[in-house]
């Protein structure tokens, strides 16, 4: 399994006796995403992935708010994977799956479990803070699996900070950029002109941007 993509639980946030992790961005920017999301999601029935799900808790938040929707979370670290399953044990939500290894990297990726009893088509796909910390064939494979398993009314939420005609947004996601680049070439905030091309060749389009707090974003992709 590759190893990319920042870990939570090794940067001295807390770890709960049972492995649950606690995210400070999650009591941040929860509220904010979801803000975005239940305009789309509040009210359906349906199967949602999201991809990279880190300690779980933006999951469990989410399917608190849905009960006609199966979560499926999903993440490339064994202490997320354990994490997740804490999280979502704690809340005890019936309509959160069990989490699954995915490894967005691999662009045959699916998020049926390895019994293969999972969804058909997916309602949507929420992917936060995964494509800037992560070489960019992470970025094409999330958008050839999004191809391949959203529905025919399917979106794609990618959140996170986003250049835009070349430049960033704000000077710190500046400095952040150049920290990620620091700690590995492949990483980098992402134009939002090359994921917008990247969607195109799987047959996705930008369909809608939304400015978030501490100057990140939402891009919801729908089926061109």
């Amino acid at each position: 399994m590759a190893e990319f993509v920042v870990e939570f639980g090794k940067d001295g946030s807390p770890v709960e006796a049972d492995g649950r992790l606690d995210a400070a961005a999650f009591h941040r920017n929860h509220q904010p995403i979801w803000a975005v999301l239940k305009k789309y999601l509040a009210g359906q029935s349906g199967d949602v992935l999201e991809a990279g799900s880190g300690t779980g808790q933006h999951v469990v938040y989410f399917a608190g708010q849905t009960p006609d929707i199966t979560w499926w979370p999903s993440d490339l670290h064994t202490a997320h994977l354990r994490s997740i399953e804490a999280w979502r044990a704690h809340a005890a939500h019936a309509n959160i799956q069990p989490p699954q290894p995915i490894d967005l990297s691999d662009p045959a990726w699916s998020p049926a479990p390895s019994d293969g009893n999972g969804p058909d088509k997916l309602l949507a796909i929420f992917c936060a803070n995964v494509i800037h910390i992560a070489p960019w064939r992470v970025a094409e494979g999330l958008f050839a699996g999004a191809s391949r398993h959203l529905r025919a009314d399917g979106r794609l939420f990618l959140y996170g900070p986003f250049k835009r005609g070349g430049k960033h947004t704000a000077l710190s996601n500046a400095v952040f950029d150049t920290s990620l680049r620091e700690r590995d070439a492949e990483w980098g905030v992402r134009d939002i002109a090359d994921v917008e091309a990247l969607a195109e060749r799987v047959g996705l389009k930008l369909a809608g941007s939304f400015e978030m707090p501490a100057n990140n974003m939402i891009l919801m992709f729908v089926r061109s």
